[in-house]
């Protein structure tokens, strides 16, 4: 990890899916948060798992950081309105709003897919989003800052024939950013997406774990596939791009679709 140096000293931040699922790993959402109290933010960690939550609080607090756990349905508009509002409470302002909940259980090719999974995997990944921004633009919007950063994953532009829902969910997540980075510029708030490519995370290894698929044979198909020294990126690199898109350094950049995958998206043809 990188040493801190204050990045985001003084700022408020919200990690919405900051908990994680259970595994050897660290999860993109744990992570970011984790980075964010590092560099001086304090940190709200929402997640629908409140116990998971202030598992991520209690290990920022352990290295001396600030954080507070809050829960959170993402699929309800009011259950995002309330505990965003109690978060900006407790914070007393909010300037970064970090959305890492994503989901793809159920998934299918596009003739098999059902319309169970895609509601369900468009409500969490696409329409939570719309949620917790609606929730924090009023007060960004007053204080005329603001910085977005919406996780969504290179299937949303690379091949993905299994992951039909997920693909379009995710999609749909990179051009809504485009909108509320066009439609907010003049308010002084970013917003942009990154794109996780394969990551040694929990949710996807452990996913596939539960399939009864072996762990070293998942792990190691994986990193066959990462172009960059073939080798699955952490947790951290997402949390490290995170970190600079929140920060100031990235005060010109909004609107822009970062992949973080070794160079997957790049593999065309």
């Amino acid at each position: 990890m990188s040493v801190a140096q204050g990045r985001l000293e003084g700022k408020m931040a919200i990690v919405v899916g900051g908990g994680q699922t259970p595994g050897h790993t660290i999860g993109n959402g744990r992570a970011t948060a984790i980075r964010f109290a590092q560099e001086g933010a304090r940190v709200a960690v929402l997640d629908k798992r409140l116990e998971s939550a202030q598992d991520t609080v209690d290990l920022i607090v352990g290295e001396g950081g600030s954080a507070f756990a809050l829960d959170v349905d993402v699929t309800a508009e009011e259950s995002c309105q309330q505990s965003i509002s109690a978060a900006k409470d407790e914070l007393g302002q909010i300037d970064i709003l970090h959305n890492n909940v994503g989901i793809g259980a159920g998934d299918s090719t596009p003739g098999r897919v059902t319309q169970e999974v895609w509601d369900s995997l468009f409500n969490t990944n696409a329409r939570s989003v719309l949620f917790t921004c609606k929730a924090v633009l009023p007060h960004m919007r007053e204080r005329r800052y603001g910085s977005i950063i919406n996780i969504s994953s290179v299937a949303a532009i690379a091949s993905a024939s299994s992951l039909t829902a997920y693909k379009a969910s995710k999609a749909a997540l990179n051009a809504y950013t485009q909108a509320l980075a066009i439609n907010n510029a003049k308010h002084g708030i970013r917003a942009n997406v990154i794109m996780p490519g394969l990551m040694n995370t929990p949710m996807a290894i452990e996913g596939n774990v539960a399939l009864g698929q072996d762990r070293d044979e998942v792990i190691a198909r994986r990193d066959a596939a990462v172009p960059l020294n073939a080798q699955m990126g952490s947790g951290w690199d997402v949390a490290n791009a995170a970190l600079f898109l929140a920060s100031d350094e990235a005060q010109f950049i909004t609107g822009v679709l970062l992949p973080v995958d070794g160079g997957q998206a790049a593999k065309v043809g």
